[in-house]
């Protein structure tokens, strides 16, 4: 498939992974993207997953259609873009494996007796002349490994962007952004994707944007994902707003754990009085039954969360206890929180709730904690209008 005249996307959709990463759902599949630039000297821009890695050969060798790859760059060691170097290898003996000096470390972490006859090392601001093309490899350590880096083509001003810029979605054919409603479709898989799998690492992507930034960019190859070259600033926003810790949208969202039902009813309640309070597209989501993966997102996307969550064991609710962990190992901050606690008896979630939220950077977090006594009493509604005036003003 053309991406320009020479070059030509080799990647392969993977529908039948049931998660990526073995934690993050993917019901709509995954894309494992490589491709392939034809010039004097032929170089492959990453593999693929082992598990698309047929497919991916057959339209490798369609694509050369004969010729000699003489380079593969290796821009990300990650399993599902370096799965099929090794077959590359036995594929075409004499090729140059190009990376930096971690990557050739991991190549011997994850291949054993692995016979690369060639290998060039290289560093930030090396460049390659392939012909026509020639391609500037910039570093992105801890984008989201330490080894990664991106890769410029002045000719065709294509940055490949290795795992930076992608999302979840098999692309089914339309290999562009432009090509899909990705507005409306596909932004919250890219936004999951981002802040669940590089959110903790948001300094590294500022690092690697200011970067690419510099470069004079009219297309955008990441490896999983739909290929930009239309509306890239708008993307590239995003991107800015996600690692930064920015909030996109003037939202509240609802998180509760309920075991039977109570803590539900309250914060349903609480939902529906901020909806009176003139608050457009609340949500709210039961963490039991909600993939984590999406609760990040919602959370990088909106700027104040409430949590609810009954005292269980002494302690919190499992699954809120898990979220929360898992909020503050993705480096949240800048949010306005509450938190509403249920408990028959000794309750302790409220004060448990606010000791990890405290320990996130930058959170404005309500004073007070709303207490439910196994369910919720006509008493209690004027506390939660407190809450209500918290989040509005």
């Amino acid at each position: 498939m053309n991406i320009s005249e020479s070059v030509k996307y080799i990647g392969v959709d993977d529908t039948t992974i049931d998660l990526f990463e073995s934690q993050y759902v993917v019901p709509e599949g995954v894309s494992y993207n490589s491709y392939v630039i034809l010039d004097e000297k032929i170089a492959i821009m990453d593999t693929i997953d082992k598990r698309g890695m047929k497919e991916w050969e057959d339209n490798l060798l369609k694509t050369l259609d004969g010729k000699k790859a003489d380079y593969v760059i290796v821009q990300h060691m990650e399993p599902d873009h370096a799965g099929s170097l090794a077959r590359l290898l036995e594929l075409f003996p004499d090729i140059t494996v190009v990376g930096n000096a971690k990557t050739f470390v991991m190549i011997n972490q994850f291949f054993e007796n692995i016979n690369i006859k060639d290998s060039l090392t290289v560093k930030e601001g090396d460049t390659l002349n392939l012909g026509s093309h020639t391609l500037t490899f910039v570093m992105a350590p801890m984008v989201h490994w330490p080894e990664a880096m991106v890769t410029y083509d002045a000719y065709d001003k294509v940055l490949f962007s290795a795992d930076a810029f992608g999302t979840f979605g098999a692309l089914n054919g339309n290999v562009f952004a432009d090509e899909v409603n990705f507005k409306e479709e596909w932004l919250d898989d890219a936004r999951r994707y981002l802040v669940n799998i590089v959110g903790k690492y948001g300094g590294p992507v500022q690092a690697a944007l200011k970067k690419a930034l510099t470069l004079d960019i009219a297309m955008i190859c990441p490896l999983h994902g739909p290929i930009w070259r239309d509306d890239l600033g708008w993307f590239i926003e995003k991107y800015q707003k996600w690692s930064t810790y920015t909030p996109e949208d003037h939202n509240v969202v609802v998180m509760y754990a309920s075991i039977y039902g109570n803590t539900e009813n309250a914060a349903d309640v609480l939902a529906g009085k901020l909806a009176d309070a003139g608050e457009k597209n609340v949500k709210v989501y039961d963490v039991s039954v909600t993939d984590p993966s999406y609760l990040v997102a919602e959370a990088f996307r909106c700027d104040r969360i409430i949590f609810a969550c009954p005292t269980y064991n002494a302690g919190l609710f499992p699954k809120m206890e898990t979220l929360l962990h898992e909020l503050a190992a993705h480096n949240l901050q800048k949010r306005k929180v509450a938190v509403l606690e249920n408990g028959t008896w000794a309750s302790t979630a409220g004060k448990q709730m606010k000791e990890i939220l405290s320990g996130m950077k930058d959170m404005e977090i309500y004073e007070e904690t709303v207490t439910v006594k196994s369910a919720l009493k006509e008493d209690q509604l004027a506390q939660l209008d407190q809450i209500v005036e918290f989040m509005t003003k």
